[in-house]
């Protein structure tokens, strides 16, 4: 087993934060390395401890949990975020995933389920309800919500190039690429590269 998931957890409610570290804790491959109270010192929390992954509430009073995804994205932070949520209506969550999220459970989640979604995010994938995905893709058109850089690494993964080659391409490193391509999924609200690159040579944002 390599290093453990270190977690940041951000929720206004102490004992819910109590709660899942309690838990988190126990896991042989989890570890939580700090805890926050509101999104602003989230994302201060975030650049100081440099988490593998965040867990993230999304109504907190004062700075929420969309301004910690936006702080996140602002300051070019690497970690994953998993928003965990009371709202169960898609719309709620939308707003969500556009800003970076990389995917969302309910608090009322079994807890090994829990673990598991956070190994999951930290492996690079997408956790989206299909109504979410319907959503992003009824929403806006494919690649408007999609930035500069992110639209060079579509263009590359387009072109069935590795994340490998696409760092060597675009003089980055291989694991901003993988954060890259996450986003691109979540954004598109599709599961995998192939029907990332479909999309985009039929909606013409590569040819």
């Amino acid at each position: 087993m390599g290093e453990p998931i270190r977690v940041l957890l951000v929720d206004d409610h102490p004992v819910v934060r109590q709660g899942l570290r309690t838990f988190l804790d126990v896991q042989p491959d989890i570890t939580v390395v700090g805890e926050a109270g509101d999104g602003a010192s989230g994302v201060a929390a975030a650049e100081e401890l440099r988490p593998d992954v965040v867990l993230l509430d999304l109504r907190m009073p004062g700075s929420d949990g969309l301004a910690a995804l936006h702080g996140l994205r602002a300051a070019a932070n690497p970690a994953r975020v998993l928003v965990i949520t009371s709202f169960t209506e898609p719309e709620a969550v939308l707003p969500a995933v556009r800003a970076g999220a990389a995917g969302y459970v309910y608090k009322d989640i079994d807890p090994p389920a829990l673990a598991a979604a956070i190994r999951s995010v930290h492996a690079g994938h997408v956790l989206l309800h299909p109504d979410i995905a319907r959503l992003l893709a009824a929403h806006e058109p494919a690649g408007t919500q999609l930035t500069a850089r992110e639209r060079e690494v579509l263009a590359e993964v387009a072109r069935g190039r590795s994340n490998r080659e696409i760092a060597r391409a675009l003089s980055v490193s291989e694991k901003t690429v993988k954060t890259h391509v996450s986003a691109i999924l979540t954004k598109l609200g599709v599961q995998d590269r192939t029907q990332a690159a479909l999309r985009a040579v039929r909606s013409g944002l590569v040819n």
